[in-house]
């Protein structure tokens, strides 16, 4: 089993409290994600924020724009510092992300680690190297450029 790791670091000019706000709430995922993923939340939110137990269900179109469904589960929260989310059902064997917020002069540095496997064995690593990885890579690089744009027009 091949575990694959992508890590990333972002600074945003907030304060913990603010970064904390927007990040534990599961309707802001949407913003913060490509358009031609599809993505929409299933679940109900209630408007509430993340909390150790929540699972949110969605929908995805990671690949040819076939839909599928994705859940997670909020496995840790340490507010407003960091949570983990970890797949119980989706298109990988293993998802796990770890969001981290660390205070810093002038805003938050906000670390993502993702530790994934994807199914199919061999097939699977071959997928990582073919558009699975560059997939990821996109969407982090698109997140950052929405986090950027929400956080310096002060939304």
């Amino acid at each position: 089993m091949k575990v694959f790791t992508l890590s990333r670091e972002l600074f945003i000019p907030t304060s913990i409290e603010k970064a904390w706000e927007f990040f534990s709430s599961p309707d802001n995922l949407g913003k913060i994600t490509p358009s031609y993923m599809g993505f929409k939340i299933l679940s109900p939110t209630n408007r509430e924020n993340i909390r150790t137990g929540m699972e949110i269900v969605y929908k995805v179109k990671p690949v040819l724009n076939i839909p599928l469904t994705w859940v997670t589960v909020i496995d840790r929260v340490d507010a407003p510092y960091s949570f983990v989310d970890t797949q119980k059902k989706g298109p990988y064997k293993i998802w796990w992300h770890s969001h981290q917020f660390v205070p810093t002069e002038g805003g938050v540095l906000m670390k993502d680690t993702v530790n994934y496997v994807l199914p199919l064995g061999w097939l699977g690593i071959i997928m990582h190297s073919l558009f699975v990885k560059k997939q990821l890579k996109n969407i982090f690089d698109y997140r950052k450029k929405a986090v950027h744009r929400i956080f310096n027009s002060n939304v």
